[in-house]
C-alpha cells in the first residue's frame, strides 16, 4: 500500500524521544510548553475583557467566567504532570463516561430555550455533557488508531465511524446538532490524520451530498431547516430568525478598521445583538476593536493552533501524534464554526466561541485538552 500525505506526516517525526530534554529547562520539569501556556494566558486575559464588556460591566458575571479560567488552568497544570501512557489507558472509559452522561441528560436533564442540554449537580451548577464529548471524541479515536496499523483498513474505518455516530445521534437528539457535528469532526480529523485513503475521504463527501435531500427531508428540524434558509436571505425574515445575522453583521460592519473603542458599543450595549456575551462575542469584540483587533485575535489562535501542530510533529508515538495533532484542528474547526455563524457564512448553530465566550464548561475542558498537549510535548 502507498503511504498517504497524511501517514508520510506522521513518520517525519523524532523515534527516540529526543523532542525534548526534561531537565533542560524549569518548564520542562514542570511539564509546560511557555509558549502554548503564554497564548492561552493572553487569550484568557483578552476573553476577560471582552466578557465585561459584553456583560454590561456585571462583575459577577466576570468573577465567575474567571473562577472557570482558574479551574481551567489547574486543570491544564495536572494534566500535564500525567504521562500519555495514562490516558491511552483511560481514553476508551473516558468516551463511555461521556456516553453515559449524554444518555442521561436526555432523561434527566435541564430543559432550556427547547433544548435539553445541560445537567444541574447540587453545589456546583450547570454542565454541558456535550463539551465533554468534544475533548473525549479524539481521545477515543486516537486510542483506536494506534492500536491498529497506519494506514488504516477499512474494517478499522467502519468501526471508527461507528464510535462517532453514536454521540453524533445522542447530541442531535437534544437537539444540539451543532454541536454534534462538532464532535463528529473532532473524530474525523483522527482519521484523516491516520492515513485515510483521499478516494475514501470525497467518496464520503459526494455520499453526502447525494444523501443531503433525503436529510433535509426526514432528519432536519423545521427550525433547522429556517436557520439555513435564512442564511441565504437574511431580510426575508428580518425581525425573526434573520435578526441575529442582521444585528451581528452591523456590529461587525460599524467597528471598521479600529473599531468604536472599549465598552463603546451600540449594537451590544443597546441590545440589538442577541448573546453578546455567549455566540455573539465576536461581534461585541469586532465592534469595539474593530478590523486590527479580530487579527489580532486570529494571529492569537492561529499562534495556538500552529504549536499544537509542531507538538504532534515532533512527538514519537501514534497517540501522541494523532491526539496532539487533533486537538490542534478541533480547535481550529471550532474558531472557523463561530466565526462563519457571526459573519452570516455558516448557519447560526449557537456554539461558542473558543477561550472567549462566557461558559465555564467549554473553558474548562479546552484548558485541560491544552494540559494533555503539554504533557505529549514534555514526556518521553
Amino acid at each position: 500500500m502507498i503511504p498517504t500525505p497524511q501517514y508520510r506526516f506522521l513518520r517525519r517525526s523524532l523515534r527516540d524521544g529526543r523532542s525534548i530534554n526534561p531537565h533542560s529547562s524549569k518548564w520542562a520539569k514542570l511539564h509546560l510548553d511557555p509558549w502554548l501556556l503564554g497564548f492561552l494566558i493572553l487569550n484568557a486575559m483578552l476573553g476577560l475583557l471582552v466578557v465585561y464588556s459584553a456583560s454590561g460591566q456585571d462583575p459577577q458575571m466576570v468573577f465567575r467566567q474567571a473562577t472557570s479560567f482558574g479551574i481551567g488552568f489547574i486543570a491544564l497544570f495536572v494534566c500535564a504532570q500525567i504521562p500519555p501512557k495514562v490516558y491511552q489507558i483511560i481514553s476508551p472509559y473516558f468516551y463511555i463516561l461521556s456516553i453515559a452522561l449524554l444518555i442521561t441528560v436526555l432523561l434527566i436533564g435541564d430543559t432550556r430555550l427547547g433544548a435539553k442540554r445541560w445537567l444541574t449537580i447540587p453545589g456546583i451548577g450547570s454542565m454541558q455533557p456535550s463539551e465533554f464529548m468534544k475533548f473525549a471524541m479524539p481521545l477515543m479515536m486516537a486510542w483506536y488508531f494506534a492500536r491498529h496499523p497506519l494506514p488504516p483498513k477499512m474494517i478499522h474505518i467502519f468501526i471508527a465511524m461507528i464510535l462517532m455516530f453514536i454521540p453524533l445521534m445522542l447530541v442531535a437528539v437534544q437537539p444540539d446538532l451543532g454541536a454534534g457535528i462538532l464532535v463528529m469532526v473532532s473524530g474525523i480529523f483522527v482519521l484523516f490524520l491516520s492515513g485515510m485513503s483521499w478516494k475514501l475521504i470525497i467518496g464520503a463527501i459526494s455520499a453526502l451530498v447525494i444523501t443531503f435531500p433525503v436529510l433535509w427531508m426526514f432528519v432536519f428540524q423545521a427550525y433547522q431547516k429556517k436557520r439555513m434558509l435564512t442564511l441565504f436571505d437574511p431580510e426575508s425574515d428580518s425581525l425573526g430568525a434573520g435578526w441575529n445575522i442582521i444585528q451581528s453583521k452591523i456590529a461587525i460592519g460599524s467597528g471598521g478598521a479600529t473599531g468604536k473603542g472599549y465598552m463603546q458599543g451600540t449594537q451590544s450595549h443597546l441590545g440589538y445583538l442577541p448573546e453578546h456575551h455567549t455566540d455573539f462575542i465576536m461581534s461585541t469584540y469586532a465592534e469595539e476593536f474593530g478590523f486590527m483587533g479580530v487579527l489580532f485575535l486570529f494571529c492569537l489562535y492561529a499562534a495556538i493552533i500552529f504549536r499544537c501542530l509542531i507538538i504532534g510533529l515532533n512527538c514519537f508515538h501514534n497517540y501522541g501524534r494523532l491526539l496532539a495533532s487533533t486537538l490542534g484542528l478541533s480547535f481550529f474547526f471550532f474558531v472557523v464554526v463561530n466565526s462563519g455563524m457571526v459573519s452570516g457564512v455558516l448557519p447560526v448553530t449557537g456554539d461558542p466561541l473558543p477561550l472567549m465566550s462566557y461558559g465555564g464548561t467549554a473553558v474548562i475542558t479546552l484548558l485541560a485538552g491544552f494540559g494533555i498537549v503539554m504533557s505529549i510535548h514534555t514526556h518521553r
